[in-house]
């Protein structure tokens, strides 16, 4: 564990590691899951039921997409939900995410999945990450996962997942 932690510290501050020497430490799945746990300076989200409470060391754009993320996180999974208008009756994975880039000022409009693979910068964010492919997305904000899968529609996860198959991106500056 301390080995991980080390390359994860080099790699967060620069010091040559990739992001997929780093998943080796991990076990090779992919971007490592430790890393979608990870945040500006450590602050990680809260998880209190089913809401999100973000860290006070959280910037506006980070809090203010936690809460719209947390005003979707009971609706269930409407496959196009989010896509049509911003407030829906139910959400899939891609419009979720959107929903919650958006409350966050980041969007201006819904993405499907493979949309989400482009927006942003490559690689993992400070506080918020995409993963995307062709058939799903998901996001990390201030280490908690929000998620589609794993119940009936979109949720926040304390456990990462594998992020083998994805592509990873952020909103610059985040």
């Amino acid at each position: 564990m301390r080995r991980i932690a080390i390359a994860m510290i080099v790699s967060l501050a620069g010091g040559g590691l990739s992001a997929s020497s780093a998943s080796a430490e991990v076990g090779g799945m992919g971007a490592e899951p430790s890393k979608q746990q990870k945040s500006s300076a450590g602050a990680r989200a809260l998880l209190l039921g089913s809401r999100a409470k973000p860290p006070i060391a959280a910037a506006p754009a980070v809090a203010a997409a936690i809460r719209a993320a947390n005003r979707i996180s009971a609706k269930p999974y409407v496959w196009g939900g989010g896509h049509g208008t911003w407030w829906d009756r139910g959400y899939d994975c891609s419009g979720a995410v959107s929903y919650a880039l958006h409350g966050g000022g980041l969007l201006g409009r819904p993405l499907d999945s493979g949309s989400l693979m482009r927006w942003g910068a490559p690689g993992p964010g400070r506080w918020i990450s995409v993963y995307a492919h062709g058939g799903h997305a998901y996001v990390v904000i201030a280490g908690l996962r929000f998620d589609t899968s794993e119940g009936p529609g979109p949720r926040w996860h304390r456990e990462p997942r594998s992020a083998a198959g994805f592509t990873v991106r952020h909103p610059v500056g985040y």
